[in-house]
């Protein structure tokens, strides 16, 4: 607030101005003041006398209390959240008063020296604002953050834009933005006349009082000046901003110095310019719009007169009270949300309530206020002595040195100091050393002080070692905190000095096969090269393949695979692959290629990642393994891309497809193309309770898709509404799904057809209905696990969360029409079916997207391992299921690769081979490197060199044979030391 047109001798509130209370304030003479404690602040508030009746729609003082008797109050401000009204000082002092009868709620100190200039309540604390500081406490007085200023600042003013923007400002020529949830300087405005001391905002502008008397106006995104208005010629003392209206008082300058104005100036802000000015009957220092029937404005002057008027029409000395002020001067105003109630703060430290009706209320819908629990001792409970249960706890013991009769002698008794509790396994995981000293960032999982109060379950856990877990996975978690199993999440490598000689990769892989190592840039696809290298012919496809091209993915992917052949459980890194895989345009603009720090940060969505991966691939396999070479361009995988029969990827992915557009007006436009995979599309259905589907028919609604778009008719020649139909010609071989869940739609559809599955598993093994809300006694669950009529069920945990079949049948009739549906493992093809246009798929992977919100997620794959992998690794001729998580390798139950539970375990890629597959196929693998590479003359210099070679390439009969010693000129090959990554 602006107190330059004050008369200097009033700034100072020494006692020679006021050196005793007038009579009606002596307590000693008025029984109806309440008597203060020797501190000076009042006990309670001071009531108006009973003869005072309060009349309905007109403004009554109701209470009056005490903030703290001769400091002046300098801002009142009632609480919008709860029913309170704050009080601050001249002191730096603040109270609270709890409703109508303001009674004292809280009282404690926010500065020191400075005055508090302004307060603004927010949901869970009380911002003050001073000279140099702003404090943001709770409204019981604890601090919750205190931000300091520079000592040149004077601020005086503050406006809270939305829930976490503050703006404040001073006498400077700048405007701070402040964030309340990081309390970090964001902006800082440059002004163009310095000295704020109001501000207001409406839904245009923010308007901004200057103390040269002037009202900017400025945009609410980039605080610009729109318009100004200079309002009075002195100074501004105060203004208030409805609808279109704009109101101020202030001083004029006169034989140098400041005089009141008793004209209120007011601006149309439809208009942008002044109206008529407003004469009113005393010298207005304060002004509030009250808007409850009209536009009212209510008119303090700083001698206690107040003036109700309307801001266009004329003022009436008849509507003039006077407030029954202690002090002199009134030094804040201040009007509550609910427009019922006034408050009024003075020179001598009280606050004045006004209302309109006796049951005022500061805010339409306040909270309740949290008051402190009453005092307990006198409410002790009645003690029986003849009952001989009665504790004795329940008397309070008073504080004595003297020794108590429970008190055992040292030679009876043990010291059992607490253990201190284990460090949070999140802070040994991120903890940094730098010699012998530890670095972790803070994870925010306690409270300051805070530790679990378990004192026998601590002392089993430091007793026992039942919590640490057989394997190095997860050794750093607590198990029974974790909702991931511990062989899905995510693995890494600790690094050491020796680098990677001293980690034991046979704790995460027991078998033959190799696994593939992580730390490498877009290595979210290891799981799909794994797929990739269990599908038979497609090892032998590119193992066999091989061609001129530098970054060729068919010829690095050969390459991993003969290192996959050649490991004995050890894991393999696939850095060319990925090398080349970097370098393609069309990864790159699928948005396929990943930084570093979008991997580690858990920001992108693997499964949507991993599905257009996949894609890719096989589209670019095809177009490399194609034997007409020529210039193409990447298509994506559901267009036409070529002749499928040249290549051995056509042969085994391809699908042609019949695409049929019909138009309204009847024309119909056939055409063909071919994929290399299926996504499903799920039904858009809103049906409470949702219907049952199998997992064959979405499969035949995706393959077979019907849809309505807006397509350009030849016919019509304009965009019409057409009906597109997809029909299957052929079947493929290997049938590749990406299941396409990336909301939680989607999961929910999976989720609640497991449930449908898991209903009709169990109805069929025990007779039972499991639905929804019945509750089933243990005697049935033990039956339903255990059944008595001698078959091989599996048990209830090995059904829940399945949806997906193990096998497919899927046939063409004669009029190529898609048959499909779900089949088992065990069946075989009837004698009637016929072959050639009946095939039976067998599940080989699934892809899942692993949900962790402690490592950002990750990608793992279950793979159904053929007898051919198991005779070149193991020796042995059987089928098994594998987990494949990156390096870690692990055998499941082929009910684990199809069980899904949608909180952190969600599907993405599906594919099925169809049975027999490898015996269509050649799977001779042929060393495609010739003798012919060593008779050419290939040199990068070839071009510039000048002079003739002087040595003789090799002739035939020349060739190195086995057993002879051959050089390699090693000059482009660097070694570097191996070495774990410094830390930092």
């Amino acid at each position: 607030m602006n107190f330059e047109g004050l008369n200097p001798s009033l700034a100072e509130f020494a006692p020679p101005l006021h050196p005793a209370l007038e009579p009606v304030l002596d307590p000693h003479l008025n029984p109806n003041l309440v008597e203060l404690d020797p501190e000076g602040v009042s006990l309670e508030g001071l009531p108006v006398p009973e003869s005072v009746h309060l009349m309905e729609g007109m403004y009554s003082e109701l209470h009056t209390a005490v903030s703290e008797v001769g400091v002046p109050v300098s801002v009142s401000h009632f609480d919008l959240h709860e029913e309170m009204l704050w009080v601050g000082n001249h002191g730096g002092h603040a109270t609270s008063f709890f409703g109508p009868t303001l009674e004292r709620y809280s009282s404690f100190q926010v500065n020191s020296s400075d005055d508090i200039r302004q307060i603004q309540s927010l949901e869970n604390g009380v911002l003050f604002l001073t000279k140099t500081n702003l404090k943001y406490l709770s409204r019981g007085g604890l601090i919750i953050f205190d931000y300091l200023m520079d000592e040149s600042e004077d601020m005086h003013s503050l406006l809270l834009t939305d829930n976490n923007t503050l703006l404040v400002a001073g006498l400077h020529n700048h405007v701070l933005e402040i964030d309340l949830g990081t309390v970090q300087e964001t902006q800082k405005y440059t002004v163009e006349v310095p000295g704020i001391t109001i501000m207001r905002q409406s839904n245009r502008f923010f308007f901004c009082g200057h103390t040269s008397g002037k009202v900017s106006l400025r945009d609410l995104r980039t605080f610009a000046v729109e318009h100004e208005f200079d309002a009075h010629s002195g100074s501004l003392s105060d203004f208030d901003v409805h609808g279109n209206l704009l109101v101020t008082c202030g001083f004029s300058s006169r034989m140098n110095g400041l005089a009141c104005d008793r004209f209120l100036k007011v601006y149309d802000l439809r208009m942008m310019r002044a109206t008529t000015p407003l004469q009113v009957h005393i010298d207005p220092f304060f002004l509030r719009f009250i808007p409850t029937y009209t536009s009212r404005l209510a008119i303090i002057s700083q001698t206690g007169q107040c003036q109700f008027c309307e801001p266009t029409g004329l003022a009436n000395p008849a509507d003039i009270f006077h407030v029954n002020t202690v002090g002199p001067l009134i030094m804040t105003f201040d009007v509550s949300a609910s427009k019922q109630a006034l408050a009024f703060g003075d020179s001598e430290g009280c606050v004045h309530l006004w209302a309109d009706s006796p049951e005022v209320t500061f805010n339409a819908y306040s909270r309740e206020t949290d008051f402190a629990l009453p005092c307990m001792v006198d409410t002790l409970p009645h003690l029986d002595w003849n009952q001989d249960l009665v504790p004795l706890s329940l008397i309070p013991v008073p504080l004595t040195s003297d020794a108590l009769l429970s008190d055992w002698p040292a030679a009876n008794s043990a010291p059992a100091p607490r253990r201190a509790p284990p460090v949070d396994p999140e802070i040994l995981r991120t903890m940094k050393k730098v010699g012998f000293i530890g670095y972790a960032p803070n994870p925010r999982t306690k409270l300051r002080n805070q530790i679990p109060y378990r004192l026998k379950e601590m002392d089993n856990e430091f007793d026992t070692f039942s919590q640490v877990p057989e394997s190095p996975i997860g050794r750093e978690e607590e198990p029974h905190l974790y909702r991931v199993a511990k062989k899905y999440r995510k693995v890494t490598i600790k690094y050491s000095k020796l680098g990677l000689e001293d980690f034991d990769f046979k704790h995460y892989n027991k078998t033959l096969f190799a696994g593939l190592e992580p730390h490498i840039p877009n290595a979210y696809c290891n799981c799909m090269i794994q797929v990739l290298y269990f599908l038979e012919p497609v090892r032998c496809l590119v193992q066999n393949h091989l061609c001129q091209k530098e970054f060729c993915l068919g010829c690095e992917l050969g390459l991993l695979f003969h290192m996959l052949d050649l490991s004995r459980g050890d894991p393999c890194q696939g850095s060319n692959f990925l090398r080349a895989f970097r370098t393609i345009p069309e990864a790159s603009a699928l948005g396929l290629i990943l930084a570093d720090s979008d991997e580690a940060t858990g920001k992108v969505n693997l499964g949507r990642l991993i599905q257009s991966w996949n894609r890719f691939i096989l589209t670019q396999l095809h177009q490399e393994t194609q034997e007409q070479e020529g210039p193409q361009a990447y298509r994506g995988a559901g267009s036409s891309f070529g002749s499928s029969g040249d290549s051995v990827i056509g042969q085994l992915f391809s699908c042609e497809m019949e695409n049929c557009s019909m138009c309204r007006c009847g024309k119909e436009t056939v055409r063909v193309s071919s994929t290399l995979l299926f996504t499903l599309s799920y039904p858009d259905s809103t049906e409470k309770p949702a219907k049952d589907y199998e997992f064959a028919q979405i499969l035949k609604r995706s393959i077979c898709l019907e849809q309505n778009t807006q397509a350009w008719c030849e016919n019509c020649e304009k965009y019409q509404p057409t009906v597109q139909t997809r029909n299957i010609r052929c079947l493929p071989d290997v049938l590749v799904i990406n299941c396409e869940v990336n909301s939680s739609k989607e999961a929910d559809f999976w989720k609640t057809q497991a449930e449908y599955s898991f209903q009709k598993a169990m109805m069929k093994r025990g007779g039972f209905d499991i639905t929804k809300g019945k509750e089933i006694t243990l005697g049935e669950w033990k039956d339903l696990g255990n059944p008595d009529t001698g078959h091989s069920y599996a048990s209830v945990e090995e059904l829940k969360n399945i949806w997906i079949p193990h096998a497919i049948k899927m046939r063409l009739t004669k009029s190529k029409e898609l048959d499909v549906s779900n089949w088992s493992e065990s069946d075989e093809l009837s004698p009637m079916d016929d072959p050639e246009s009946v095939y039976i798929y067998d599940l080989m992977a699934t892809v899942v997207h692993i949900l962790d919100s402690r490592t950002g997620g990750s990608l793992v794959g279950h793979i159904k391992v053929g007898e051919t992998y198991h005779q070149r690794k193991e020796g042995v001729t059987h089928q098994q299921w594998y987990l494949f998580n990156d390096f870690l390798i692990e055998p499941v139950d082929k009910c684990e690769a199809v069980q899904f539970d949608m909180s952190w375990k969600v599907p993405a890629i599906l594919y099925y081979a169809r049975r027999n597959l490898n015996a269509k196929y050649n799977l001779v693998i042929k060393n495609p490197i010739e003798a012919s590479v060593l008779l050419a003359e290939a040199s990068l210099a070839r071009k510039q060199r000048k002079c003739h070679a002087t040595f003789i390439p090799l002739m035939l009969n020349e060739m190195p044979q086995a057993g002879d010693l051959v050089g390699l000129d090693a000059e482009f090959v660097t070694l570097n030391e191996v070495g774990g990554p410094w830390g930092g």
